[in-house]
């Protein structure tokens, strides 16, 4: 089968989140990358198998998936056919850091209410006028989240020594975009090059050149939706040129980043996305056809019973 590779991205002006993000691929293996931000994944058709935190996990029987900010994790299909995906990136807002444990301990959710709300929120987010139901799903979502998870300990319970590897990453997430080199960070750090490699590494699965580069990669992603031409991006995140920036973006998105900022363009006219397969998928509306026609006094009825009826609406 030939390699297949669709994609939309954009950032939709609801708080709480970052980007939505919807893929077909057939062959595109993900590397070990992070995020700083929550990854809500729901996968349409066929399967992805993926590593998180040194175990091997997928998304088998329409389970969700919730992966953690800044633990490192890879993804490729599960299938011959390849994987169809719809992804939610949250800010810290909806989950806070205290979560990111127990994320890592159980990833995958069977949960078809969750499910089902997450698929009524990926339509509400490509319509257009349709931003406060998004807030009202995504507040529903964030809260049935939490209840899945049971909060681990906070930065402020950690030891005092938080180690060699937390003191690197937290160098490089203050100057990933002018990454020191890891002869300045072993400096600052008093730590030998060798050991500050070895303990990075031991400590997150992933290397410490791994991790700048999909933190910048993270920062191009934003700075495309917000229409930046890729050649600009390149040295804002501080990658050497464009050619450089579609290497390491192409290698870790599925796709180049002219071609993801060109979608990101078309998909601001917010349509509906074409593998939503049922018309269940799509929210009810919260007001009547008549209403946004205008005869406001034939509507009064049909917005009183909304008033009643709305909230559990959007529950189910």
């Amino acid at each position: 089968m030939a390699s297949r590779q669709e994609i939309s991205a954009w950032r939709p002006s609801v708080p709480g989140v970052s980007e939505v993000f919807h893929a077909h691929f057939t062959e595109h293996a993900y590397p070990m990358h992070v995020h700083d931000a929550w990854t809500l994944l729901i996968v349409d058709d066929g399967a992805v198998r993926y590593d998180l935190d040194r175990h091997e996990r997928g998304t088998p029987n329409d389970t969700v998936s919730l992966l953690p900010p800044q633990v490192p994790h890879n993804g490729s299909p599960a299938t011959a056919h390849g994987f169809r995906k719809r992804v939610i990136y949250l800010d810290m807002t909806q989950l806070d850091a205290s979560y990111i444990g127990p994320a890592v301990d159980g990833p995958d959710l069977t949960d078809p209410l969750l499910r089902r709300r997450i698929a009524q929120l990926h339509a509400a987010l490509a319509t257009p006028g349709d931003e406060l139901e998004a807030e009202s799903r995504l507040a529903l979502i964030s809260q049935r989240l939490r209840e899945h998870l049971r909060p681990g300990p906070t930065a402020a319970d950690a030891m005092p020594d938080r180690g060699i590897a937390q003191d690197l990453r937290d160098l490089l997430d203050e100057r990933y975009v002018e990454a020191p080199t890891l002869q300045e960070a072993a400096r600052l750090l008093h730590a030998h090059p060798t050991h500050l490699v070895r303990a990075f590494s031991t400590a997150y699965g992933i290397a410490p050149h791994q991790y700048v580069t999909s933190r910048r990669i993270d920062l191009a992603r934003r700075l495309l939706l917000d229409g930046r031409p890729p050649g600009d991006v390149a040295t804002a995140v501080g990658l050497y040129d464009q050619s450089h920036l579609t290497r390491h973006f192409k290698r870790v998105v599925g796709v180049a980043p002219g071609q993801y900022a060109r979608t990101t363009v078309r998909s601001r006219t917010l349509r509906r996305p074409s593998y939503v397969k049922s018309v269940s998928d799509r929210p009810p509306s919260l007001v009547g056809r008549r209403c946004r026609q205008g005869r406001a006094e034939s509507a009064q009825p049909a917005v009183a019973e909304v008033g009643r009826d709305g909230f559990e609406q959007l529950r189910r």
